[in-house]
């Protein structure tokens, strides 16, 4: 069955079909509400990102990538490499936009494939994950 490809929901007609698909599996609602590409072997590759970013967006959240620029060097990119050493370096606009302090810590939790950090000593349980690419 050939489906055709139409514009992927934004704004409440997206959220009002994130309700109606709540007991789906998210790549299945994001898929159903036109979030994906179709490959040249005619997969479909679900787009994620693109279709959080429209939730946030339509709740009201916009991520603005320009208001995380401070002027002094690159702005982040929510995407690291492991260095020759070994280390995966986060960044202070990462950390100056969470507001972390010198002395700040986290504990490491691994998982099959992403690493989530957990600050310590807070009242609140504010955690950061970083996913690693498929």
């Amino acid at each position: 069955m050939a489906d055709t490809q139409t514009a992927p929901l934004t704004g409440k007609a997206l959220l009002q079909k994130v309700k109606e698909l709540s007991h789906l599996p998210r790549r299945e609602t994001a898929k159903r509400c036109g979030y994906y590409t179709v490959t040249k072997n005619d997969q479909k590759r679900v787009n994620l990102t693109d279709f959080y970013d429209a939730v946030l967006v339509a709740n009201g959240l916009p991520l603005d990538p320009e208001g995380t620029k401070d002027g002094r060097g690159r702005e982040p990119t929510y995407r690291v490499s492991v260095h020759k050493n070994g280390q995966i370096v986060i960044g202070a606009a990462y950390t100056l936009s969470m507001g972390l302090k010198s002395g700040d810590e986290f504990e490491i939790k691994l998982g099959y494939k992403h690493i989530k950090l957990v600050q310590l000593g807070s009242n609140e349980s504010s955690e950061t994950s970083a996913d690693e690419e498929n």
